[in-house]
């Protein structure tokens, strides 16, 4: 699988998806990327990178590749790429993926634990409702 940043119809097929998974669509901030397989789109998903800090965004993959393993390859490449840029701690709000994400290293936390620049994105203040499970994952 390839992981490769997105731009022009690679953004407005993210967003697609985003859309028909339910998943937020207010990227701004958020580094997308598109999962290709031999040049075919399978999924998507983002980083917002605040400082050492990040939040993992919108992984969602194709209806028709689910289960194939692309959502965790994804949530893999984009944990690397964070590292590589320095990041020591990756947050995420999920309402429906919890043990999927626990199954890769994410813990539940707090959000009084999240820290100050991740609690004030717009996926913690405004987008995401207070039911959403708050995790983190140590780089």
């Amino acid at each position: 699988m390839e992981l490769v940043a997105a731009n022009g119809s690679d953004r407005g097929y993210a967003v697609s998806l985003l859309e028909a998974s339910d998943l937020p669509t207010d990227l701004d901030g958020t580094a997308l990327y598109v999962a290709r397989i031999d040049g075919e789109r399978v999924g998507c998903g983002g980083l917002e990178v605040h400082g050492t800090d990040a939040l993992l965004r919108s992984i969602a993959v194709d209806p028709a590749v689910r289960g194939e393993g692309f959502g965790s390859e994804i949530t893999d490449r984009l944990c690397a790429i964070a590292a590589d840029r320095g990041v020591s701690g990756l947050y995420l709000l999920t309402t429906t993926a919890a043990e999927f994400f626990e199954k890769r290293g994410f813990e539940r936390i707090d959000r009084e634990r999240v820290p100050d620049p991740i609690a004030r994105t717009s996926q913690f203040t405004t987008t995401c409702p207070a039911s959403a499970v708050s995790m983190r994952r140590v780089l």
